[in-house]
């Protein structure tokens, strides 16, 4: 941005609107780690992004951020079933939670974050910080 210090990027960027999510184990207590997330516009059969969670049960950048974050009605879907057979946890056959879909909306620019806190038999979300 012209005539603004360097510094201050930062303090910009972070005011702009993005989308993240992370994804936290409530039965070990930690972060899922390798769950795979797809996000979609509503109505659309294509993903805008699809991701893995790190090591710290995150993704390594915001979702949507830029000219792609957009009001609207979004999708986040996450394979936990998979996570969980990797983690060793026994599941039934089929499982509980195999595909959790969280459909929320964006009406402003601003930073919205959605985590998941699951279990092999529940899971809850709340909009973050």
């Amino acid at each position: 941005m012209p005539g603004l210090d360097p510094g201050m990027m930062f303090l910009v960027q972070r005011d702009m609107g993005r989308l993240t999510t992370h994804v936290l184990d409530t039965v070990s207590g930690k972060p899922a780690a390798g769950v795979r997330v797809v996000l979609r516009r509503d109505g659309e059969v294509a993903p805008v992004v699809e991701v893995t969670t790190n090591a710290d049960g995150r993704v390594d950048k915001p979702l949507l951020e830029g000219a792609a974050f957009k009001n609207g009605r979004y999708e986040l879907t996450f394979f936990i079933g998979d996570y969980f057979r990797r983690s060793g946890t026994a599941l039934a056959d089929p499982a509980f939670l195999e595909v959790i879909p969280l459909r929320f909306g964006i009406a402003e620019d601003t930073h919205y974050h959605v985590p998941l806190l699951v279990s092999p038999y529940s899971y809850s979300t709340y909009r973050g910080s």
